[in-house]
């Protein structure tokens, strides 16, 4: 026997052991459920035989038949209950195989050398990680728009349908075809033991289990429905207890069964698109923390994220030592040439991942519209720059701050306003030997929170009373963001970004800087068509220290004027 071969069958064998074990749970459960009834069965042939007198005995078969009903009929309510639950989906892209009829194909040759059943479909998620999702249950099935065409073939009536696969989006911007198709092969090969009954029956059961706990934790409900699912839950996490165990090691005996069998796909080339994947995970995620999530909090989400991927990808090898050389590869063709529309792919999943990462409509209206990264700088990072600072200004406003102008200077309006926003009174105010920046902090602090309590307004923004159709309708009442990208701010890191963008609008309209994009830090400020990256460490000592003197150096080299009044929107 070789060595793939031995991994391949124990892994096989250990995950049928497993299912066994936790088909033996849930007939263990029935045999309780059915112990009262069969008790009561004996007792009443008994006494139908006359082995049992009218006295004692028969009040005793009586009890003992009473008890069955009831236990019957609440065993019967509970697995009636388990399911019609609910199990949890991801939020995907639906991909027709008219969409994507070139990487259906890679994936059906792929099944066909490994000789396992091919996926039923394929979907896209706004993230770096792919895997199989058993969509079986009726209430689970994705009702979400797909991009186009029809549906793939179904199977046939007597075989069970196979999971679907589960593409992240990431992958197929950055990874090159055969790169993907490595990456794949281990992945589609879980459709081989997703179709065994023992492992697909056991599987459903500990689904239909999580899910009846997860139901049983709805909210808005009435006195009875709230009981009765109380209930259920206990007796589903009861058995979800025992289950536990096996379910990870079958799961466990699963994927190393299908790491066997894909063992001489690709192998070599495996080892590479590995690497690549830990690649992208790290663009991913800088573009999402970022570049997108100051777009999102403003309202815009970027249309092409995962076109913004390859470029903070290629920077990122151009930056890091690590790196250099990935992007020979990109000569290649690439993964998304597999699909017919890469750019209403894209569309779909950057509008999923911001739904998914930051919340928001399931459509483009007001307040929440698409954007092109040729417009980003204006778009996004000028608003955001004009936003903080004018935020900074109201705070000032409200604290009583003096203004910091000479006489017979007007700011934009044209006025001789109290209030002129200019870069000198932010900074006398934070260098005045009286002032305690955490106040201003504060204040900054509190007006955030109050301008994103505004923007979170109930409404479509939230999981409850998504219309129909949509990826998430599945999910219930649970708020968005599903995943937040990152903890809350303290007020002296929120401070020190209004200061930061105070700066900019002043070096933009007084010495001629401009917005820019930097695909891996987000935000940049352009001199002379160069990013100045050397702006923190100054405002952060202006901020913490009260000393503005490596500011004021800063804004010498640029040539930033300090008392010229700034645009705030």
């Amino acid at each position: 026997m070789s060595g793939t071969g031995s991994v391949e069958e124990l892994g096989a064998h250990a995950a049928r052991s497993r299912a066994a074990a936790l088909l033996r749970v849930r007939s263990r459960a029935t045999a309780l459920a059915i112990l009262p009834a069969a008790a009561s069965v004996v007792l009443l042939v008994a006494r139908a035989q006359g082995h049992i007198g009218p006295g004692a005995w028969s009040t005793v078969s009586w009890v003992v038949t009473a008890v069955a009903v009831v236990v019957l009929l609440t065993a019967a309510a509970v697995a009636l209950a388990v399911a019609r639950a609910r199990p949890a989906v991801s939020p995907t892209v639906p991909l027709t195989e008219a969409a994507a009829p070139d990487l259906y194909r890679l994936v059906r040759d792929l099944a066909d050398r490994l000789d396992v059943p091919a996926p039923s479909a394929i979907a896209l998620t706004p993230d770096c990680d792919s895997w199989l999702e058993d969509r079986t249950h009726p209430a689970a099935r994705p009702t979400g728009k797909a991009l186009k065409g029809v549906a793939g073939p179904r199977r046939g009536r007597g075989a069970p349908e196979a999971p679907v696969l589960v593409i992240g989006s990431p992958f197929l911007w950055w990874m090159r075809v055969a790169e993907l198709r490595a990456v794949l092969a281990p992945v589609v090969a879980g459709t081989g033991p997703s179709a065994h009954p023992e492992i697909a029956a056991a599987r459903r059961f500990v689904r239909g289990l999580d899910a009846a706990v997860a139901d049983a934790a709805l909210p808005g409900r009435g006195a009875v429905r709230r009981v009765s699912s109380a209930f259920t839950g206990w007796i589903a996490r009861m058995l979800l207890r025992g289950c536990r165990g096996h379910a990870a090691e079958m799961e466990r005996a699963v994927a190393a069964a299908a790491s066997g069998r894909a063992q001489d796909v690709d192998y070599g080339l495996r080892i590479v698109a590995q690497e690549q994947v830990g690649l992208a995970y790290a663009g991913w995620d800088r573009l999402l923390t970022r570049v997108a999530l100051p777009a999102w909090r403003m309202g815009r989400w970027p249309s092409r994220l995962d076109a913004g991927v390859v470029s903070a990808l290629t920077e990122l090898s151009r930056r890091d030592r690590l790196a250099d050389g990935f992007t020979s590869r990109l000569g290649e063709r690439p993964a998304c040439d597999l699909i017919e529309e890469p750019g209403a792919a894209d569309e779909a999943a950057s509008l999923l991942a911001a739904r998914l990462f930051h919340g928001g409509p399931a459509e483009p209206g007001p307040g929440w519209a698409p954007v092109d990264w040729q417009q980003y700088p204006e778009e996004v990072v000028d608003r955001k720059w004009r936003a903080e600072a004018a935020r900074l200004h109201r705070v000032l406003d409200a604290m009583g701050v003096a203004r910091t102008v000479p006489v017979g200077v007007r700011d934009v309006h044209g006025t001789g306003s109290s209030a002129v926003p200019t870069l000198a009174r932010v900074i006398d105010h934070l260098t005045a030997p009286d002032v305690d920046s955490e106040v201003l902090a504060a204040g900054i602090g509190a007006a955030v929170a109050r301008d994103e309590e505004e923007a979170a307004a109930p409404g479509p923004r939230t999981g409850a009373g998504l219309p129909a159709g949509d990826p998430l309708d599945l999910w219930g009442p649970v708020p968005l963001p599903l995943f937040p990208l990152q903890p809350p701010r303290t007020g002296t890191e929120l401070l020190t970004d209004h200061v930061v963008a105070m700066v900019c609008c002043a070096a933009v309209d007084t010495a001629g800087a401009a917005p820019g994009l930097d695909w891996l830090d987000g935000p940049a400020l352009l001199v002379d068509g160069g990013r100045r990256s050397d702006l923190g460490a100054p405002v952060l000592s202006l901020v913490e220290d009260g000393d503005a003197e490596p500011l004021r150096a800063w804004l010498t080299s640029v040539g930033v004027r300090t008392d010229k009044p700034v645009r705030l929107d």
